[in-house]
């Protein structure tokens, strides 16, 4: 008989030793002879709930009333009733006596007492948690006496318990039992185990074990007395004494007054069904009964009912009990939007509700919910995430960023919404600085390549923003490949006045990652030409930059050379380190409307320094400005000869160096840069005509009598050698023109040849007026007297010697 009971209860083993769970700390109270501890999992560790019964004899009828317990809790299922997980019976010996012990393992618990005690709340939000705790467990009794025609026997304030999302559920099966009122032949007691119900909570007829009219009442009359004994044990804030104190109804509210007590009439056939209860109660008609009630049912609501309720949840979460909000909505909240049944407005409502969480909280009860959205289709979904993603981006691991959340995100940098584009960069300024160097230098920067030439002009600027931003967590040889090519060739030739702007202060930001020689020969000669910009803003921004970079080359120069070779490559102003808190995002694409020689400049919302506010309109000739300006020029001054430019490594991210603005022949690649022009061919602007006149100008020594063809005849054979003399010659565009004098001018072969051979012909000093029959030809060079026949003359020489 003890083997087909320990059958019935479901032992899995043969002793405690083989129960797969941990017993812990006791509660101070559980539910009749019953004890209540706290226990884990034995195999991931997760927490339990596992009550015990024991007892001296094995036909004890306590025990007797625990297996029926334990087979009915095993077998009856309700989203209000405690889940069943585990059962064992275990029978020890100590010397002459045994001990027989029932183990029952369900989800975590604590007794409704105690929880009520820890959660500590008052006045509205009080009535609003118990209003929805009576509400389950209504629906628990309900469930039990109308659906499966059961007797719980026992409802009480023991006999509910509270899982950790705050759910009141019933247990406490003891007592439970078939109602046989169909049955005319039943005369036995319909409760079996009814002795174990305390004699406070039996209505007259159990308590009289009128068992005939127990069996005329309808199947929820005991029920429903036990229902009312809870809600006066709730809101009286102690344990019912004895009958008689329910008829205190001074702590009852007024609003459930009325079923209160019609719970508890003294004819069972009159006492409230459980089922009416939750129908008509004014009581349980609140927010937070409202608000559940429609996130448990959502996936049965249609989008406009779905958007509107998202859309005023964070105004409401906050009026409602906040322990209540974090353990039961929130969790309900992440599940709907897992699975796909809330809208993109629930992610707001979602980070609102987080945001009241410990970071370690909201990593393990939120961070989940977001990374799984970010390879969600919906599109309103993917904006939603990177409007806020300040909000939970610094709370994302270096290594879920990298492997889960960029490679969705990075789909929207091709998207054909220029919104989602934009959004999708500006999160690069959280999401960068947790990425690998593989993925910043493979991937990232081959996005932002294409995204410089964007038609919207304000995604052209934030992205020179977004570069000067992130250049800290590039490695060194990236940035040498990278910064200065995106910012002069590209930024600071926009047909859009804040986007040259904003180059121009992206250089600034980072001037401490560039070298002497890149800020005299590559930096400084495109900014220069920004300071007759049309532009009052960028010119402004010109201005500065030139000082600082200048104040950096006046610094380094004082260093002496001895520092040069360890220092050049760090120097920079203290004031403008490279970090990401110098440059604001420019501008919203949403209020750009038309192409980008229309665009005016938009006002910033959040801009620091690098955008424009009253910037006039660009205009489409604006690139051409800075283009007479070489941007690679080569010094030849001893004073940078130890400072060799870095090789630059393989390109693979969009910017590769471009040499006098002409790409290498054997460079196959396509690496973002084939819509640049040779900065050769670019027409200069009316305003600079002059300077590139003065740029050309052939060097040449006076004479007597200068010919009218002089300036033709010195003019170079080739666009590819007078490009190599600009280079070369670095004080061609501040050269004194040749003064005026009635001496013939020498019959000089090219400029280029004078500048290939001596780099100071164009500072040498004149020579001495002489006689001297000018040179027709040879190989001598040009501006060299030619020797008399005979004798020993004195030879005039005006090359670099000379100096």
């Amino acid at each position: 008989m003890l083997k087909f009971l320990k059958g019935v209860v479901g032992g899995s083993g043969a002793g405690l030793k083989d129960l797969p769970y941990n017993i812990g700390d006791p509660y101070p109270s559980a539910w009749g002879s019953w004890s209540h501890f706290r226990g884990t999992s034995k195999d991931d560790g997760s927490p339990v709930s596992i009550f015990s019964l024991s007892g001296s004899n094995p036909q004890d009828g306590h025990l007797a009333a625990g297996r029926n317990g334990v087979k009915r809790l095993r077998t009856v299922r309700h989203p209000n009733i405690l889940s069943f997980l585990h059962s064992t019976e275990v029978e020890s010996f100590d010397g002459s006596s045994s001990k027989v012990t029932i183990y029952i393992v369900t989800e975590p618990v604590m007794p409704l007492s105690e929880k009520i005690k820890e959660l500590g709340l008052e006045g509205t939000q009080r009535d609003e948690y118990y209003a929805w705790g009576l509400h389950q467990i209504a629906k628990a009794v309900s469930f039990l006496n109308n659906d499966c025609k059961l007797v719980h026997g026992n409802v009480c304030l023991s006999s509910v318990v509270v899982t950790q999302t705050l759910d009141w559920k019933l247990y406490a099966f003891d007592v439970l039992s078939e109602y046989d009122g169909a049955n005319a032949t039943a005369t036995g007691p319909m409760l079996q185990y009814e002795w174990l119900v305390g004699s406070q909570y039996k209505p007259t007829e159990l308590a009289k074990c009128d068992w005939a009219t127990i069996r005329k009442s309808p199947p929820w009359a005991i029920d429903s007395w036990g229902l009312g004994c809870l809600i006066y044990e709730i809101f009286s804030g102690m344990k019912l004494g004895k009958t008689e104190e329910l008829r205190n109804t001074a702590s009852i509210p007024k609003s459930l007054l009325p079923d209160y007590q019609r719970l508890l009439s003294s004819m069972p056939s009159r006492r409230l069904n459980t089922s009416k209860l939750i129908e008509n109660s004014e009581y349980f008609q609140n927010k937070l009964v409202d608000t559940i009630h429609f996130m448990e049912i959502l996936s049965l609501k249609d989008s406009v009912e779905k958007d509107s309720f998202f859309r005023k949840l964070p105004n409401l979460a906050e009026q409602l009990p906040r322990p209540i909000v974090l353990k039961k909505l929130l969790p309900l909240l992440a599940s709907a939007l897992e699975f796909g049944s809330a809208a993109a407005p629930a992610l707001t409502a979602l980070l609102k509700m987080g945001s009241w969480l410990s970071a370690e909280e909201f990593s393990l009860k939120v961070l989940p919910t977001i990374v799984k959205l970010f390879a969600s289709n919906d599109r309103a979904v993917r904006v939603a995430l990177l409007q806020h993603i300040d909000q939970f981006g610094e709370s994302l691991s270096a290594q879920v960023v990298d492997e889960q959340v960029y490679p969705h995100v990075a789909t929207g940098f091709a998207d054909t919404s220029a919104f989602l584009r934009e959004l999708t960069l500006k999160s690069m300024l959280i999401l960068a600085p947790k990425l690998s160097q593989r993925t910043l230098s493979g991937s990232l920067l081959k996005y932002l390549s294409k995204l410089q030439v964007d038609e919207e002009p304000a995604i052209r600027t934030n992205t020179t923003i977004l570069l000067g931003n992130i250049a800290s967590y590039l490695n060194e040889g990236t940035r040498k490949r990278v910064l200065i090519n995106a910012f002069t060739v590209r930024a600071l030739r926009d047909t859009f006045s804040p986007a040259r702007g904003a180059g121009v202060m992206a250089l600034c930001a980072t001037s401490s990652y560039y070298d002497m020689t890149e800020i005299a020969t590559r930096i400084l000669p495109n900014i220069v030409v920004l300071i007759i910009d049309p532009d009052s803003d960028v010119r402004s921004k010109a201005f500065q930059a030139v000082d600082q970079f200048l104040q950096i080359v006046k610094q380094y120069n004082e260093k002496g050379n001895a520092e040069d070779t360890s220092g050049a490559g760090s120097l920079g102003i203290s004031s403008m380190p490279g970090n990401a808190s110098l440059l604001g995002w420019a501008m919203s694409s949403l209020t750009l409307k038309g192409k980008a020689s229309d665009q005016a400049p938009v006002a910033t919302a959040n801009s620091v320094t690098a955008a424009s506010t009253t910037a006039s309109t660009a205009s489409s000739g604006l690139i051409e400005t800075p283009s007479t300006a070489p941007v690679h020029r080569v010094s030849s001054s001893a004073d940078f000869a130890d400072q060799p430019m870095p090789p630059s490594p393989t390109s693979t991210d969009g910017w590769g160096e471009i040499e006098n603005g002409i790409h290498e022949e054997h460079d196959s690649d396509k690496d973002g840069w084939d819509d640049i022009e040779p900065l050769d061919e670019a027409k200069p602007s009316p305003a600079l005509a002059n300077i590139q006149a003065a740029q050309k100008r052939p060097v040449s020594q006076p004479v007597s009598q200068p010919k009218p063809q002089a300036s033709t005849s010195l003019r170079p054979k080739s666009t590819v050698k007078a490009a190599k003399d600009e280079d070369d010659d670095l004080w061609g565009s501040i050269a004194a023109p040749p003064p005026k004098s009635a001496s013939r001018p020498l019959n000089v072969k090219t400029a280029g040849a004078v500048d290939d051979d001596d780099p100071w012909a164009a500072i040498a000093a004149p020579p001495p007026t002489t006689k001297a029959k000018p040179l027709s030809a040879g190989r001598g060079r040009g501006n060299r007297a030619a020797a008399p026949k005979l004798g020993a003359q004195r030879i005039n020489r005006t090359s670099s010697t000379g100096m």
